[in-house]
């Protein structure tokens, strides 16, 4: 990652022909704090979590940052984090684009279990795989359950065929493809400064594909929820550097 230690605004790198995305990973969730399997599961922020989202947007305005376009999962973590960081921007009126394949990695049957309940009813290495390896897949859910996307009337647009029974981070990096190709780059070709609002696993397989690493340095990426993630891109949208909101170089 290229740094240096010249400090330049925002302002004065888009004149410089860089463009912003700032990959923000959700304020705390209830089930973030309570330690269980979360996924497509849709569950609010705790009290700490909407903290972390205001103090996103804070940290983004003191340094200077404003967007062109934000987007969002359809899931109430990380769309009520991107309402709360805007708002502490003073940028409220910016409109959120939503879509499912911003969604978290679905766990499939292991949503809404705990590590220890998981591992008795399914054995060590089915959740074990699910956490280390990028190719593992969880135990699939029946398309009968409720959990799955396609039983809920959320997702009653949608092609059951296309909706996860249960994903590997793999998995989730391919069904992201689509939306990041086809509507977020886009937007970053004109030259817009994006905001995305999503989950700990997309934000991974996207950091996984601009740094151009493999499976295994994928599954090794950190990222603290409600820490704002800066990459500047170049004119071909190739990573310049990336660093945190509160780390400026």
């Amino acid at each position: 990652m290229a740094t240096n230690d010249t400090h330049h605004s925002p302002e004065s790198e888009k004149n410089q022909g860089i463009t912003r995305l700032v990959l923000l990973r959700h304020g705390q969730s209830i089930w973030n704090r309570d330690k269980v399997f979360t996924g497509w599961s849709d569950v609010t922020l705790s009290p700490k979590g909407k903290q972390e989202a205001e103090h996103a947007g804070e940290l983004m305005r003191e340094a200077g940052f404003s967007f062109d376009c934000c987007f969002s999962s359809t899931l109430q973590r990380a769309s009520e984090t991107a309402r709360i960081a805007l708002a502490a921007m003073k940028l409220n009126e910016l409109s959120i684009q939503y879509c499912w394949r911003l969604n978290e990695r679905h766990y499939g049957a292991l949503e809404g279990m705990g590590r220890l309940a998981a591992v008795r009813k399914f054995g060590v290495w089915p959740v074990l795989r699910t956490q280390i390896r990028y190719d593992g897949e969880p135990p699939l859910l029946a398309m009968e359950d409720e959990r799955f996307p396609g039983s809920q009337p959320s997702y009653a647009g949608i092609d059951k065929l296309e909706l996860p029974r249960g994903e590997s981070l793999k998995l989730t990096a391919q069904r992201l493809q689509p939306y990041w190709q086809q509507v977020i780059k886009p937007e970053l070709a004109q030259g817009k400064n994006v905001l995305i609002a999503s989950h700990k696993n997309v934000l991974r397989a996207l950091m996984g594909q601009l740094d151009h690493l493999t499976g295994r340095q994928v599954m090794k990426l950190k990222l603290a929820t409600g820490r704002p993630l800066v990459y500047e891109l170049d004119q071909t949208l190739a990573p310049v550097r990336h660093y945190y909101v509160d780390h400026m170089p």
